[in-house]
């Protein structure tokens, strides 16, 4: 089956719109629904041409606090020199639209819907929309906490239909994850996979842990639990989740029901 990966397109609603989208906030979760992503909540970042984003997550005291979100948009032409100022954090690229020239190490790669970059905390690197197609991809970032006796990571660039997704034990596959790093690599600090739900699937139970996650919808539909809540999502909706948050699902059909799915992992609670 081929994968489909929605991405916001941006516009302005029309004056005749009424105000009746999902967007919630609360103090376990929150939703951000695809009809919130519109021109006027877009951000600009330095030393980048030709370029705007969504931010989905920032780190946020007494709510999720390791990670940030963006859904970047780059016209033709457009890209940086010096896309990261920060030497402490980490990147996950992952393309939803268009076709990205990524420059790390001296090599060059286009990355194509499906493909994904790890780029290791302090390592230069380079990104331009080289393309006619405006280009879109996610932008995951975090702070690496580095271990005594632990190697940084390295550079990682794969594509999603490369890999044989990795079925949930006793679930026939109707429920599976494509990993792009190996769980047992002591190395990573957090992990961004794909979620990949048949129709009528379900996480039959309250997930209820440590990780904090970021769920971008790709394709599909579905009811999720949020805490308390029960929260219908579809392609294009961002949920936002701290820890301990329970979450449990149900996936709608016709077709699958997927996310990119991010999380902290394999480091001592900060005491």
């Amino acid at each position: 089956m081929t994968s489909t990966y929605y991405a916001p397109q941006g516009g302005q609603p029309g004056q005749d719109q009424l105000l009746t989208d999902r967007a919630v906030f609360t103090n376990a979760y929150a939703v951000i629904p695809k009809g919130t992503m519109r021109d006027i909540v877009t951000s600009f970042l330095p030393f980048w041409s030709q370029t705007r984003l969504w931010v989905l997550s920032r780190p946020l005291s007494g709510f999720a606090e390791t990670f940030s979100q963006y859904i970047m948009e780059v016209q033709h032409g457009g890209g940086s020199d010096n896309p990261e100022t920060d030497p402490r954090a980490q990147t996950v690229l992952f393309v939803v639209e268009g076709t990205a020239t990524l420059e790390v190490n001296g090599a060059i790669y286009e990355l194509t819907p499906g493909g994904y970059a790890y780029l290791p905390a302090g390592r230069k690197w380079r990104l331009h929309n080289q393309h006619q197609q405006t280009l879109r991809f996610h932008w995951i970032r975090k702070a690496y906490e580095a271990v005594s006796g632990l190697d940084a990571p390295d550079v990682l660039i794969l594509n999603e239909n490369d890999i044989v997704p990795t079925p949930m034990a006793g679930t026939d596959g109707k429920w599976a994850t494509t990993r792009f790093v190996d769980p047992s690599d002591m190395r990573h600090d957090m992990h961004v996979t794909i979620v990949t739900f048949e129709p009528g699937a379900v996480i039959p139970f309250l997930e209820t842990h440590v990780m904090e996650h970021g769920l971008y919808v790709l394709e599909g539909k579905a009811v999720y639990r949020l805490n308390s809540d029960w929260v219908e999502v579809e392609a294009g909706d961002y949920m936002w989740l701290r820890a301990f948050c329970p979450q449990a699902c149900y996936a709608g059909g016709p077709g699958q029901f997927r996310y990119l799915l991010y999380k902290d992992v394999n480091r001592h609670m900060t005491l």
